[in-house]
């Protein structure tokens, strides 16, 4: 027999999936939705892709450390979508972006990434295995290898998403010391608090999953935050209702759930 606790959990689900395919179906129609509120990091994340694309520079994406296996692997997700995203809008530079990333299983899925987004270009020929590299196994040598990528290949824009430690502050500091815009999202509460003071935008809490709804990357991302929006007016609705049920017990003595 299912409890509450299961009912609650699969009509979350339920309303979730519904919300996100009825969102994506309506996109893909033509259909225009409300725009999502502004995010100033992520303007500036466009506008300086634009700006390294126009002067010939590089992009970095470091992907994190978490194994897709694991359950931390959301963060290793969303890197993947945003480097997609990233390759597709940096197709016409003379440099394509590089990513690295601290999983063997992640660095294979970068490159396949990478493949898969030029080939729907049309430009094949601009992929290269090499643009997705393992940078390490380690969370330090992890960072050490990705440093000479900021270093020495010319890198204009660092876009840091997924999990990391307070090493990460070595990727920040090196980005400082090129010149380089840097954008940090993570879902470590300490590479958090490392990245609010060291990068030059930083996304805090559940704003790393809207990095690629706000990159227009697919319409499936774009319901999927919508769908986090309303679970999110649905949870602060249920607690306002728990709060009155909870009153009205008190001053009543009724007992209504």
């Amino acid at each position: 027999m299912m409890t509450f606790e299961s009912l609650a959990g699969l009509a979350i689900i339920l309303v979730s999936t519904a919300v996100m395919v009825i969102g994506a179906l309506l996109a893909r129609r033509g259909k225009r939705s409300a725009p999502f509120r502004p995010i100033p990091a992520l303007a500036r994340l466009r506008q300086a892709m634009g700006l390294g694309v126009e002067e010939g520079k590089r992009l970095h994406i470091t992907l994190g450390k978490a194994s897709i296996l694991d359950a931390n692997n959301a963060s290793a997700l969303v890197g993947l979508s945003t480097l997609e995203r990233v390759a597709q809008m940096s197709m016409i530079s003379d440099r394509p972006p590089i990513a690295t990333s601290g999983d063997g299983a992640l660095a294979l899925l970068s490159q396949d990434a990478l493949r898969a987004t030029y080939q729907r270009g049309n430009a094949a020929e601009q992929y290269d295995p090499d643009l997705g590299r393992l940078a390490g196994t380690t969370a330090f040598s992890y960072t050490a290898g990705a440093m000479p990528v900021v270093h020495d290949e010319q890198v204009m824009v660092n876009v840091i998403v997924g999990n990391f430690g307070p090493e990460v502050a070595l990727l920040t500091e090196a980005s400082e010391q090129n010149n380089a815009f840097s954008l940090a999202a993570s879902d470590s509460l300490p590479a958090q608090a490392v990245l609010y003071a060291t990068a030059d935008e930083a996304l805090i809490g559940e704003e790393l999953f809207a990095i690629p709804a706000y990159l227009n990357a697919s319409p499936i991302h774009q319901s999927s935050l919508r769908a986090q929006d309303l679970l999110r007016w649905l949870l602060v609705l249920a607690m306002i209702v728990g709060m009155l049920v909870k009153l009205i017990e008190l001053f009543t003595g009724a007992t209504i759930l």
